[in-house]
């Protein structure tokens, strides 16, 4: 049998279903979600589904007022969708690679835009991020996640994770940051002298400054999560 032939191609990309976990990486870029229940996900990253399954948007008071108020300024990236009934469920994002963290009485601060599904047994909360509204049109908000359950996060290409340790604070690009630790608190500050050296504004001049101890995982990708409409 020719390797190029489709009964091949078939062979070696079709669906495994030795293995029945909550969360299983078909590739390393698809998600299934072995669904009894419900679970979250980011809105638009369905890409299939068997068996019966609905999909409702978060609910816009679901969370309280405070929750209304900062969807108001963090865009498409931060809507949720929820997923009930049973069946498999595949998810994706733009071709992203996909990384599942489970989470043991554990919290993670995840950027919106990055957060592709997780557990009802998990906790989230959006943070919104007012001290860089002014600075940047995207990355605004993150997603708070916490208890015990699994996570999926995505990440353009390979993710570093870099530590951080008392004295020695670690600088990252907002667009480039995927998630950190919860015991870490980013303050934004722009850097006037880079700014001054490239004769403009630019990303790169805006900076997250971790500091304590904990860890910060990037990716190699600068990702813009929306633009300002320009009038």
């Amino acid at each position: 049998m020719s390797k190029y032939s489709i009964t091949e191609f078939i062979r070696q990309t079709e669906q495994n279903d030795q293995q029945k976990e909550f969360f299983e990486l078909e590739t390393p870029r698809m998600l299934e979600v072995n669904l009894r229940n419900f679970v979250w996900a980011k809105a638009g990253s369905m890409v299939a589904y068997n068996g019966n399954i609905k999909f409702e948007r978060e609910g816009i008071l679901e969370h309280g007022l405070g929750t209304l108020f900062k969807k108001a300024f963090t865009g498409e990236g931060a809507s949720l969708m929820k997923a009930t009934g049973a069946g498999s469920l595949y998810l994706a994002d733009r071709g992203k690679k996909i990384i599942v963290l489970e989470l043991n009485n554990e919290t993670i601060f995840v950027n919106g835009n990055d957060l592709l599904a997780f557990e009802p047994t998990v906790k989230h909360e959006i943070k919104f991020m007012r001290k860089v509204a002014g600075m940047m049109a995207g990355g605004l908000f993150n997603i708070r996640c916490s208890g015990y359950g699994l996570v999926a996060i995505t990440s353009h290409y390979e993710p570093l994770t870099l530590h951080v340790t008392p004295g020695n604070p670690v600088f990252t690009d907002p667009n480039a940051t995927i998630a950190w630790s919860g015991n870490l608190t980013p303050e934004f500050q722009t850097d006037i002298s880079f700014k001054t050296f490239i004769g403009r504004a630019s990303g790169e001049s805006i900076q997250m400054r971790f500091e304590g101890s904990g860890f910060v995982i990037i990716q190699p990708y600068e990702e813009v999560y929306f633009q300002q409409s320009q009038s």
